[in-house]
């Protein structure tokens, strides 16, 4: 068996994380413990299907350093900050691929809506050579895939977490995860009404924005 093969999956969690919140935590949670691997989060630099995040990219790492502290099943990955410019995940993916060979197992995870909109993505069809996909799922939410994702992925669901690690890319997994209805919308409308948003994000995190006076306007 190749060496990167043995050294494990290497999961991936992208996002804008403005700012990092507890649902974004406990879906990566479950995703670590499901895949038996530490998960990535990955901080776009600028994201390429929506408004530009309102914490800059290091007030946004700040944030994550802080939530993700004193464990170590989350891991801060700050790749798509450093490269700069729009972030596409086929990029992020490449680049990662050329650090760890052709032989090692990669995973994207994707939200269940986010999914949805695969298509509309940068060379999306690549995405299934370069990793697996593993959809974030919750119970009661089941959004219709449209036809050209299903023709896709028709061939390569699996419903078994373990059978991630037996190839480097291809597969395609629904994985259900604790369903936490908390946005990063709703913590900076919040914020920006003057009230705190304990309970939402941890409180590290909440003690940063109060200091460095974040999303205090709409």
């Amino acid at each position: 068996m190749d060496a990167n093969a043995r050294a494990g999956t290497i999961a991936l969690f992208g996002g804008t994380f403005d700012p990092v919140h507890l649902g974004h935590l406990r879906v990566a949670w479950d995703a670590a413990h499901a895949l038996g691997c530490p998960v990535r989060l990955v901080p776009c630099a600028t994201p390429s299907h929506r408004r530009e995040p309102a914490a800059g990219a290091v007030q946004r790492i700040e944030m994550l350093k802080l939530a993700l502290a004193g464990q170590d099943r989350l891991v801060l990955d700050p790749r798509e900050v450093g490269r700069g410019g729009i972030s596409y995940t086929v990029d992020t993916l490449r680049e990662l691929r050329a650090e760890v060979g052709d032989a090692r197992p990669i995973a994207a995870l994707i939200g269940a809506d986010a999914f949805v909109a695969l298509p509309s993505w940068r060379e999306w069809r690549e995405l299934f050579v370069l990793a697996h996909l593993v959809v974030l799922t919750r119970a009661g939410h089941s959004p219709e895939w449209p036809a050209a994702l299903r023709d896709a992925v028709a061939g390569r669901e699996t419903d078994d977490a373990a059978a991630l690690a037996e190839a480097a890319a291809g597969k395609v997994l629904r994985l259900p995860v604790t369903p936490l209805e908390i946005s990063a919308s709703a913590v900076r409308a919040e914020l920006a009404g003057g009230r705190e948003p304990r309970w939402l994000v941890p409180d590290a995190v909440l003690d940063y924005i109060v200091v460095q006076d974040l999303y205090r306007t709409p």
